[in-house]
């Protein structure tokens, strides 16, 4: 699984461990069903701490894109509540539309960039 972090980053690896599985989630590199690596396994990959994995794994379950299985390890299940899924959008779309706005973007603008992100998930 490749997955890349960046060291430099003020994004907590934790995070940005979660945010890679959800974008191969979204871009098909990871299907339902699909096992990720233990979380040992996956720490000596990317060379971090076992425990930061695991809150990783913690909080992908929690949020609903994995189950954790004890005699499979982490799989991806990505839950299917379309109405939950919206409104958990909308709420982290309200800090970003707002920062947005802050910085003086267009509604145009702002669309543009939604349609742009859109696109690279079609195609892939």
């Amino acid at each position: 699984m490749l997955v890349r972090i960046d060291f430099g980053s003020e994004e907590a690896i934790y995070m940005q461990l979660c945010n890679q599985i959800i974008y191969k989630i979204a871009t098909a590199d990871l299907r339902q069903g699909d096992v990720l690596p233990s979380v040992r396994d996956l720490a000596e990959e990317i060379g971090i701490n076992m425990h930061t994995v695991n809150k990783a794994y913690a909080t992908l379950r929690q949020e609903g894109y994995l189950t954790l299985d004890r005699r499979r390890g982490a799989v991806i299940a990505v839950n299917n509540d379309k109405l939950r899924a919206i409104e958990q959008l909308k709420q982290e779309m309200r800090i970003s539309l707002a920062k947005a706005l802050c910085r003086g973007l267009s509604e145009e603008e702002i669309h543009a960039a939604a349609d742009e992100v859109l696109q690279e998930f079609e195609s892939e």
